[in-house]
């Protein structure tokens, strides 16, 4: 029941909807099999930051002296920042905003930086102190790979469906401004969220 939990509480932070409109936008223009491609090569680089700071994120926090109030509220800052980049990309010329779909420029990095976005990172790492009874944070580990198994799944159906068009530039701006409002307010959230536990166990 923990794992399930777990599982859930990383989905929703995860966010795989916004995830898989990040890479509609990323792979506008590709094969179905080159989005398919896209979609395991980020999957697989969201499983491994997580694992990574399930097995040491609490210790990193914990040499350094920064608590996880204080972590949740500098990764909300950092996230607000991508979705104020974003925002201003879609705003920008069309030539910044939208890079010829099918080439190199389109990075998977903004996908990954979401998905494992540092209110992610305060997830599993609060999972992997409070959830788990050994060495070993079983029940983090276990709900970072079934959250990441469904991220994985909705993109491999995104890229699937997707059109092999460029599409409008037009809707891909306001896609790319949509998703950068939704980042910058989940930004706020988890730092203000932060603020108050931090004033609240002080």
């Amino acid at each position: 029941m923990k794992v399930i939990q777990a599982a859930v509480t990383l989905l929703s932070l995860i966010n795989p909807v916004v995830c898989a409109l990040m890479l509609s936008q990323i792979g506008a223009g590709q094969s179905s099999a080159a989005r398919a491609a896209s979609a395991t090569r980020a999957s697989i680089a969201v499983l491994v930051i997580l694992i990574t700071f399930a097995l040491i994120g609490a210790r990193l926090l914990k040499v350094f002296g920064i608590s996880l109030d204080v972590f949740q509220v500098a990764g909300g800052l950092v996230l607000a920042w991508m979705g104020f980049s974003m925002v201003r990309a879609s705003t920008g010329p069309a030539s910044q905003a939208a890079p010829v779909a099918g080439t190199q420029s389109q990075s998977l990095t903004p996908l990954i930086l979401f998905a494992a976005s540092p209110g992610t990172i305060t997830g599993i790492i609060t999972l992997s102190v409070n959830h788990s009874g050994t060495a070993l944070p079983v029940t983090a580990i276990a709900g970072a790979a079934i959250a990441v198994l469904a991220l994985w799944l909705v993109l491999l159906l995104t890229s699937r469906l997707s059109g092999q068009g460029t599409g409008n530039s037009f809707l891909h701006n306001l896609m790319a401004g949509m998703m950068g409002l939704i980042v910058i307010a989940m930004g706020f959230q988890f730092g203000l969220t932060g603020i108050k536990a931090f004033f609240a166990g002080g």
